[in-house]
């Protein structure tokens, strides 16, 4: 009998051992761990770990603690540095991602059965390729969908411009899937779908995402060369500019060798121009956070008395998945660290988009969190934030359509908004299609248009909580 309880002892000894070695292997070969460093001087520490060009993974921003992925080399320097990091655990940098979570081929099946399921509701197509030949699908929800109506203003949705973030695609489809569902059941949603177009994209980075299931479940950029760029710091407005990405290859916020260089980039710019978006949410993971433009220090939007309005908003309908509190908004710069070349930057700067990123998940969460105990939780927290996005397509504005005197479309106008008695003032190039929806806080605005070879118009308008027509009537000089 002790020796069979030997024997056992030993088996178990030995059973351990392979688990303790299978554990520490992947730590030695990737080298990397997830530490916690609690911050003191929170803007000051995280300017700091930024210009180290460290993988920062995800802040608490009411506990000022941060997450960070580290190398052997970046952990000395933390400690040299006077952090204190704590090791979390190389299983968050090392494990795969739940099988249930989507990948390229997974996403492009979902999109096409919807389609086949609700044909007069939904559209899906390829938007373009990706840096290795992969299509980037969309899909396109609205009511007689397969008939283009150029008055209906748009809204965008997208997820994943990194690879790592795989809860993002999930609320992307919860987005398609919801609207679907319950277009004539609910009386909003059905408003939604007869008055707008509704474009989502739940995974962008398609080539980046295979990759975190065949290589890397850490993987953060596109598939460039063997070490990818970041394509949320590779877009043109802003790029490289005020050290908010690395010009270092192997560095996780790489911004590319030049602006604009990545085709997923080139892909989802074009994209916007050919749908002209009113507003947009981007999703990322993790830290429960909103953020709005811009994304360098000191910077803010023109019209900031409505885009960070909405910001606080928005915020303030996301529950945390723990039940404790909601979102809280602010620039990249307030909550994070500088951020250029992103995608909210050139959406607001060049694509006259009211846009925002939303940070899903905690610290105690991360990238890939359970998917059992998380995802139905985390999708449903989401709805409340999109469904006030397109809520407040409803809300103040002004819309309409620039026409000359024979009823002729006005191609290339401009509008300028100023506000009676305040300080917002805004410019705006009209769509080709000559219409034009721009979203306002109630108040009186002197509205000018102005097209070449027509007089300008002037009006004063009156906006309350609900959208305001506007139909200039231009006549030539």
């Amino acid at each position: 009998m002790a020796r069979k309880i030997d024997q056992h002892l030993r088996a178990l000894w030995a059973f351990a051992f392979l688990i303790l070695l299978a554990g520490t292997s992947f730590a030695q070969n990737s080298g990397r761990n997830l530490v916690r460093v609690q911050l003191g001087n929170y803007q000051g520490e995280m300017k700091k770990i930024q210009a180290r060009s460290i993988d920062v993974a995800g802040v608490d921003l009411s506990a000022k603690h941060v997450d960070l992925i580290v190398n052997p080399e970046e952990l000395k320097w933390l400690k040299e540095a006077g952090f204190r990091p704590l090791i979390v655990g190389a299983d968050r940098v090392s494990s795969a991602p739940d099988s249930r979570y989507q990948n390229p081929e997974k996403i492009e099946s979902a999109l096409k059965q919807f389609a086949a399921q609700y044909p007069n509701l939904a559209q899906v197509k390829s938007i373009g390729k990706s840096l290795l030949g992969r299509d980037i699908w969309s899909i396109r929800l609205s009511q007689n969908v397969k008939k283009d109506d150029p008055s209906k203003p748009h809204v965008f949705f997208n997820s994943m411009h990194h690879a790592r973030e795989v809860m993002t695609s999930e609320i992307g489809l919860d987005i398609v899937e919801t609207l679907l569902d319950q277009y004539g059941k609910d009386p909003s949603i059905t408003h939604w779908l007869d008055s707008y177009v509704i474009d989502v994209v739940p995974m962008f980075n398609v080539d980046g995402n295979n990759l975190v299931w065949s290589q890397d479940s850490m993987w953060r950029k596109n598939a460039r060369g063997g070490y990818g760029v970041d394509i949320n710091r590779n877009y043109p407005y802003a790029w490289n500019s005020c050290r908010g990405s690395s010009s270092s290859r192997y560095a996780q916020d790489y911004h590319g060798e030049s602006a604009g260089s990545e085709p997923e980039t080139q892909v989802m710019m074009n994209f916007v121009r050919s749908i002209h978006p009113v507003m947009s949410i981007s999703y990322h993971s993790y830290s429960e956070i909103v953020i709005y433009p811009y994304g360098c220090e000191g910077q803010r939007t023109e019209t900031g008395a409505v885009v960070e309005k909405i910001g606080r908003e928005l915020a303030s309908k996301l529950k945390k998945d723990d039940g404790k509190g909601t979102y809280t908004a602010g620039t990249a710069p307030d909550l994070l660290y500088s951020v250029d070349g992103g995608d909210i930057d050139w959406l607001y700067a060049v694509g006259q988009v009211i846009p925002f990123v939303i940070e899903v998940n905690s610290t105690s969460q991360g990238f890939q969190p359970s998917y059992s105990r998380w995802r139905d939780l985390t999708v449903r927290n989401q709805r409340e934030g999109w469904k006030y996005i397109l809520g407040r397509m409803d809300g103040a504005s002004i819309y309409g359509q620039i026409k000359n005197e024979m009823g002729g479309v006005i191609s290339q106008a401009k509008i300028r908004i100023r506000e009676n008695g305040g300080n917002f003032s805004q410019d705006l190039v009209v769509n080709p299609n000559g219409f034009f929806n721009v979203i306002l806080n109630p108040g009186s605005y002197k509205v000018g248009v102005e097209a070449a070879g027509y007089s300008s118009e002037h009006q004063e308008i009156k906006v309350g909580d609900s959208r305001t027509p506007f139909h200039p009537v231009l006549k030539k000089i």
